[in-house]
This record gives structure tokens, C-alpha cells and sequence, in this order.
């Protein structure tokens, strides 16, 4: 669990290896069973690969999404085009790929403001609690993206 909660593991292969340095020997069967069983899946990260996460890990970095890059805070996703609203719903557009990330990272931010979210390739539907203002919205999610 470490080794994917740490590093960018983007393949069966991959994370296998890194077993294999650490003396665990693993077919790619049991791997793939045990990775199921763990519910372990796989998300787009910032650079277009997919990377392997733990879902509802609180240990899980935003870094690891973005790592490397220095034109955005560590928390913030680079993919993001626009935002709009409607009502108490927030459209958030991003590059092809990058959606699922992006909901992922607010989902798991468990934030009071936030319903829930559905996300596509290039779209998140964030639905907000009433009450709340789009300048809170805004404010909250440029923690996640770099708005303007």
C-alpha cells in the first residue's frame, strides 16, 4: 500500500518490480487479484499518464498528481480551462483527461460546501450545498485549480 500511496505507479509491471526490490515475489494474477481486492484503481494525472490510487486514502497527496511542477501551488490541478455557474451547480472544464482527477481531489477534500460531483473527461458537475456564494466557491477551488 505504501508503494502506491508514494510513487506514480502507472502499470502492473510496473509495481511488480518494485515488489521484486523489496524481496516479494508476485505473479501478475494474485497482483491483479490483490490490487482488486484492495480497490485499487487507476486515475489520470496531470501529465496524461494513469497512476494507481487508493481510493478514500486521506494519505494520498495532491502532489503526487502534479509533481514537478512549479507554475501552480502543490495542491492545484494545471488541466483547468474555465469555470461557470448555474444555481448551486459548478461546471468546471479541463483538458481532455483530467476531470477525474479533479473530482477525485474535491470529493476528498470532504469540504461542508461541496454535495458531490460527477465527472467526465473534460467536465466536473460540482454540486453545491445551498447557501453557498460562487465567491466561497471560487475561493475553495482555487485551492484545487488556478483561477484567475
Amino acid at each position: 500500500m505504501n508503494l502506491i500511496k508514494t510513487n506514480n505507479i502507472s502499470s502492473q509491471n510496473e509495481l511488480a518490480q518494485m515488489l521484486r526490490n523489496y524481496g516479494i515475489n508476485v505473479t501478475q494474477a494474485t497482483l491483479s487479484r490483490d490490487l482488486k481486492s484492495l480497490k485499487v484503481t487507476k486515475i489520470a494525472s496531470d501529465n496524461g499518464e494513469y497512476i494507481y490510487i487508493i481510493p478514500d486514502s486521506n494519505e494520498l497527496q495532491d502532489s503526487l498528481l502534479i509533481r514537478g511542477l512549479n507554475s501552480v501551488s502543490p495542491n492545484q490541478q494545471v488541466g483547468f480551462v474555465s469555470i461557470k455557474f448555474s444555481g448551486n451547480i459548478a461546471v468546471i472544464k479541463t483538458r481532455n483527461g483530467y476531470a477525474t482527477g479533479l473530482a477525485y481531489d474535491l470529493d476528498m477534500s470532504k469540504s461542508p460546501l461541496i454535495v458531490g460531483t460527477i465527472a467526465g473527461a473534460d467536465t466536473v458537475f460540482i454540486i453545491l450545498n445551498e447557501g453557498v456564494s460562487r465567491d466561497e466557491a471560487i475561493n475553495f477551488f482555487s485551492r484545487f485549480v488556478p483561477i484567475e
